[in-house]
């Protein structure tokens, strides 16, 4: 289900898992057109057909535009995939991934073990299961580059204030002067706009520099937005050739979805999303974004 107004059925031909955690439902399970799937609290989360765009376009915009990403922090991110895609460039000394729910993360490894792909079991990955919000609070660490990889906010879930101008400002706190700050903000279709736009709009309220970006899921079967932010570092700046002599200076090979030539076009977003921007409201924690659905 998306809402009580669009339904959409997806037949389940192997369960694997059909559960809560401590903090969500889970079902993961096996269709013939998605592959393996995850869904959390009954939306989709991941789907092994094109799970690859998610991640991908969620990661690699913000580590190849700084020049040399060596610690990075993950938010979320329980599947194990993004953290996969930080660990393609060599520079990396540390990623960090800092989730609450660890029973989510060991579901994962035993049944979407693809989506990992070892990154778990990398020497430079340190997991941390922790409210992200106090871990970033308390650490004394500074970041390269930090990704928010969470679960969109609903009424008593985890992340309700993961998405405020007081949680942004301590983000702000801890990342280095050429630091990128990345998250990942949910639908950008003509109707159910209002948190990608809102999360663009408090973000221009603690950083210097925030592109909004987007491209279609077709598991999702929407549109998806990002939003990049940065007090020194414009993702806008950098050239095609640059982007595609970092990929082969660093190695990176393999890519399914991104691309030097794909980078800028990310970011050209349609005017629908350009005139809501302009109207957007600013998060706060007396004031939150809560999903009603």
């Amino acid at each position: 289900m998306y809402t009580e107004n669009l339904l959409r059925k997806i037949k389940i031909d192997e369960l694997y898992f059909e559960g809560r955690t401590k903090y969500q439902k889970v079902n993961c399970f096996s269709n013939e057109f998605l592959g393996k799937t995850l869904f959390l609290d009954e939306k989709i989360q991941s789907a092994q057909i094109d799970e690859y765009v998610y991640h991908e376009t969620l990661v690699h915009p913000s580590l190849l535009v700084h020049p040399s990403p060596k610690d990075v922090l993950v938010i979320g991110g329980g599947e194990g995939a993004t953290i996969r895609e930080v660990l393609r460039h060599p520079s990396i000394r540390n990623v960090t991934m800092v989730d609450i729910d660890e029973e989510l993360i060991e579901i994962c490894e035993k049944y979407l073990p693809e989506w990992s792909d070892g990154a778990f079991d990398d020497e430079r990955t340190k997991l941390i299961f922790s409210d992200a919000g106090k871990f970033v609070e308390s650490t004394e660490k500074k970041f390269d580059i930090i990704i928010s990889d969470l679960t969109e906010p609903v009424e008593k879930g985890p992340s309700v204030f993961l998405f405020t101008k007081e949680f942004f400002e301590k983000i702000e706190g801890i990342l280095n002067q050429i630091g990128l700050f990345v998250l990942q903000a949910g639908s950008a279709d003509p109707f159910y706009y209002q948190f990608f736009v809102s999360c663009a709009k408090t973000l221009e309220t603690v950083f210097s520099i925030v592109r909004p970006y987007w491209t279609f899921v077709s598991s999702f079967g929407l549109p998806w937005g990002f939003v990049l932010a940065s007090n020194k570092t414009d993702p806008l700046d950098i050239r095609q050739e640059q982007i595609a002599d970092h990929l082969k200076h660093r190695r990176i090979q393999n890519l399914k979805f991104y691309h030097p030539g794909l980078h800028s076009a990310l970011f050209a977003l349609p005017l629908y999303l350009e005139k809501a921007l302009k109207k957007a409201q600013v998060l706060t924690e007396e004031k939150p974004f809560i999903w009603e659905m």
